[in-house]
């Protein structure tokens, strides 16, 4: 039996169990299962493995996608330069237990935000300063669009606080990610605070959240003519990225 998972907390909000389950059934597998683990601390991570000696693979989510850079034994070059980690593969030899990490979400991010760019889409506003930001970070540089992060505390001149986002900044900013979880089920009320009433149809709003499928970042973005998209196609992405990782398809 090969388990594979997910770590992080909460997990509620989750597609990456069923996802699996059903990606087992399409390639018409056995001895394969996904499970849930949640955990708030990646020091728990160590006694996961030794309880759990079928683990091969783990997808990782808030608020672990940093803190799992500290206890991989390898790291890819987009990991070293992310410094955030979606995606670890288990590797075991006799007594010990090596980790790769790995970060698919740049793969899914920019595969998902490609066929929607115009050129219009000239610098963007990355809303929030977690792991997602810094998958997203590094393929609009790739993409040579320049950007701002939105934050609670501007720590250098690349950054905004909440507080400073006005008209200006918003019609100079075409393309919005929202890298947050903010609107994020069960929460599903909350949104990123905006001026949204500056927002029109020359923008892109991009939501990493995909449960719900339409955040209330996105409502408000449509409402003023935006063109909106959620985070599923990139959670579909990065997953079967992880999974040709796992197997060694690509990797």
């Amino acid at each position: 039996m090969k388990v594979y998972g997910l770590i992080g907390y909460p997990l509620e909000h989750s597609f990456s169990k069923s996802y699996f389950e059903t990606k087992f059934k399409e390639l018409m597998i056995s001895g394969f299962r996904y499970e849930n683990f949640p955990m708030q601390s990646i020091e728990n991570l160590k006694g996961l493995l030794l309880n759990n000696y079928d683990i091969a693979g783990l997808n990782v989510t808030i608020p672990l996608k940093e803190k799992a850079f500290s206890v991989l034994d390898y790291t890819d070059d987009i990991v070293n330069q992310v410094h955030a980690v979606n995606t670890i593969k288990v590797e075991r030899k006799e007594n010990s237990t090596f980790l790769k990490g790995y970060n698919t979400d740049v793969t899914g991010f920019e595969k998902s935000l490609i066929p929607l760019l115009r050129k219009q889409h000239r610098q963007a506003l990355i809303l929030g300063t977690g792991g997602g930001s810094k998958a997203v970070a590094f393929v609009l540089n790739k993409l040579d669009i320049p950007f701002h992060f939105v934050s609670r505390n501007a720590g250098n001149p690349n950054s905004y606080l909440w507080k400073d986002i006005d008209r200006e900044i918003i019609e100079n900013h075409l393309l919005i990610i929202n890298t947050t979880p903010l609107g994020m089920f069960p929460h599903s009320g909350s949104f990123p605070p905006l001026p949204y009433s500056y927002i029109g149809k020359d923008h892109l709003l991009f939501d990493l959240v995909y449960n719900p499928p339409e955040t209330e970042f996105m409502k408000k973005g449509k409402e003023m003519g935006a063109v909106i998209c959620n985070g599923l196609e990139m959670l579909h992405l990065q997953a079967d990225h992880a999974w040709k990782i796992w197997n060694d398809d690509a990797y």
